[in-house]
């Protein structure tokens, strides 16, 4: 059997895949139950993070695992297969044992040196383990790697290099001040008791907030974490606990708001947090509603036309296509055609003979195009008259050919924003808050995208040199030590087939010698044993050295081959081992 780890994280897959896929606990549940009743895995975990899924098995054909754990992860994440594959990274054997132990001290990280990836890796365990998916590879290979990440703590400053998510977060909301100058005074909103939750809280506490407000759907939970912070040592600050259905007006008080959840779908909407800080922006800022785009006004009674379709201001066509002065600016390579009113992005990307997604990406000029502008409101035209302006077009384009982009979009130069009242970091996978809040006037979201984006650029300390090292080394030991368990059963079914060949000769030696005292017989049995532990000692202390090396598991076989031992007998001991380390292994790491 061999090592076999399908995953993805942030470093192989982009945010919004990461988001889609993400497994919620019920589903981990029967991804694992999944994996171990197919039949190329015996064993199985599951390591699931805001920034990485990996399902690690004991397989017996690599090909076949590959395929069958691919195709796992992609029915319990409800990520189609064929979408999913161009991000899964594929480990084996001793790559997969060096990527779990770099994932355990924190080297795959986003922030590098993190050290909340131990505890993730220690609840991933316990989990195979109370599903009894965990067997001898699996209980080994994770504690192991707690060890691993362990040690590189304490024996490097590898924690200098990188810090907690939340501590990283909350730098980049900062913008670069110092996290308890910037925190100093304000107050929190915590949604989410879990551990990331619970850690923000404390980081916040510590920082200097006046006070922490925690939200979560248990309320005991909330409560418990609440009196925690108010009860620490080495912080004042007020905490107290509140429904969930208590966050739009929290929020309206907040000035730092940190949300993790479990739950599956948005927590806070852009709608949510634009009425949250309306009236806290200074003037002469622009509409929150506006910042949201057309989507937020609906349901007032306003229509949303389509951005780049319909008639453009002034009643040009969607592109400007008013004349000779026009055409000047224009990213469509056509001769200047008469105005067409309301003539729809669809036709121009027709005859641009691209997609109309691309088209629109090129409208940003038409904001600021110089040129005359008709007057007069323009209406849509029907499908009918737009089908027919689409052929007139389209017959124009046909004489010369693919019409190609003449020069790239101006860039639009944004308005100032004023200074952020309200701070949202969202440390959830999928996300708790609406990306759109991005956009809104007076708000600095930070979320795990733009955590991955700036992780990206940042310094990695000397200390990242020493623990790839320690890494490695631990690497090349766990790989001796599997090879050399591999042969273990082959040398008990060894000693186990002289024991029984002493045994029956000595039971010979009393029917010749039926007079033969008890002393006699016992040196008789004695120097028997002597003779046979010697000239077992030196051939199965080499095959167990030999074993432990790159490529030594053909001596299990040569082993079997030479002293003619029952497979049967072998794979009995390796059962019977298993069992014994399997039963041992059932409680937490």
């Amino acid at each position: 059997m061999s090592l076999l780890v399908v995953g993805l994280s942030h470093r192989s897959a982009p945010v919004s895949v990461l988001e889609r896929a993400a497994l919620h606990a019920d589903a981990q549940v029967k991804l694992l139950q999944d994996t171990v009743a197919a039949e190329p895995a015996t064993e199985a975990a599951v390591l699931a993070t805001c920034n990485r899924i990996e399902l690690y098995a004991d397989v017996d054909k690599f090909h076949a695992g590959v395929a069958e754990l691919s195709t796992l992860l992609a029915q319990h994440s409800g990520v189609g297969l064929e979408e999913l594959t161009p991000y899964l990274y594929v480990h084996y054997e001793d790559r997969a044992v060096h990527h779990l132990f770099s994932v355990a001290c924190g080297l795959d990280s986003m922030v590098v040196g993190e050290g909340q990836i131990l505890g993730q890796i220690k609840d991933s365990l316990a989990k195979a383990q109370d599903l009894h998916t965990a067997g001898r590879l699996l209980n080994d290979l994770f504690q192991q790697a707690l060890r691993v990440g362990k040690r590189a703590h304490s024996e490097t400053g590898i924690d200098r290099a990188g810090q907690s998510l939340v501590t990283f977060g909350l730098e980049q909301l900062a913008l670069g001040a110092d996290v308890q100058e910037w925190a100093r005074g304000k107050k929190a909103l915590v949604i989410g008791a879990g551990s990331m939750s619970s850690l923000a809280a404390a980081t916040l506490a510590r920082a200097g907030v006046a006070e922490v407000v925690v939200a979560n759907r248990t309320g005991e939970r909330a409560e418990r974490l609440a009196q925690i912070l108010a009860d620490g040592d080495d912080t004042d600050v007020l905490a107290r606990a509140v429904p969930m259905d208590s966050v739009p007006g929290e929020l309206t008080r907040a000035d730092v708001v940190v949300s993790c959840t479990g739950a599956t779908g948005l927590v806070l909407t852009a709608g949510t947090v634009a009425t949250a800080v309306r009236g806290r922006v200074g003037d002469g800022t622009p509409d929150l509603a506006a910042d949201l785009g057309p989507d937020a006004r609906l349901g007032a009674g306003e229509a949303t036309p389509l951005r780049g379709s319909g008639a453009a201001p002034g009643g040009t066509n969607a592109r400007g296509l008013t004349g000779a002065a026009a055409d000047e600016n224009c990213p469509l390579d056509l001769p200047a055609v008469p105005a067409t009113p309301g003539f729809s992005l669809l036709g121009e990307a027709a005859v641009a003979g691209m997609p109309a997604a691309e088209l629109e990406q090129h409208a940003a000029w038409v904001d600021n195009a110089p040129g005359p502008q008709a007057t007069g409101s323009a209406t849509a035209l029907d499908p009918a008259e737009e089908a027919e302006a689409i052929a007139a077009l389209a017959a124009l384009a046909a004489t010369v050919g693919r019409i190609p982009e003449r020069r790239k979009p101006e860039p639009v130069v944004e308005a100032p924003r004023p200074a952020p009242v309200l701070f949202v970091l969202d440390l959830a996978m999928p996300r708790d808050v609406d990306a759109a809040v991005h956009r809104l006037t007076g708000v600095r979201l930070v979320d795990i995208e733009s955590l991955a984006d700036a992780s990206a650029d940042a310094p990695m300390a000397a200390d990242v040199d020493q623990v790839r090292r320690i890494v490695a080394d631990e690497v090349a030991a766990f790989g001796a030590a599997l090879r050399a368990a591999h042969i273990t059963p082959t040398v008990v079914a060894l000693r186990t087939m002289a024991a029984d060949v002493v045994a029956g000769e000595i039971a010979r030696l009393e029917g010749r010698l039926p007079g033969l005292d008890d002393k006699h017989r016992a040196e008789i049995t004695q120097t028997v044993k002597r003779v046979v532990d010697k000239l077992l000692h030196a051939p199965t202390v080499r095959v167990k050295q030999l074993a432990a090396e790159p490529g030594g598991a053909g001596y299990a076989d040569a082993l079997r081959t030479l002293f003619d031992l029952d497979q049967e007998t072998v794979a009995a001991v390796s059962r019977a081992d298993n069992d014994s380390e399997n039963s041992k292994n059932r409680g937490p790491a």
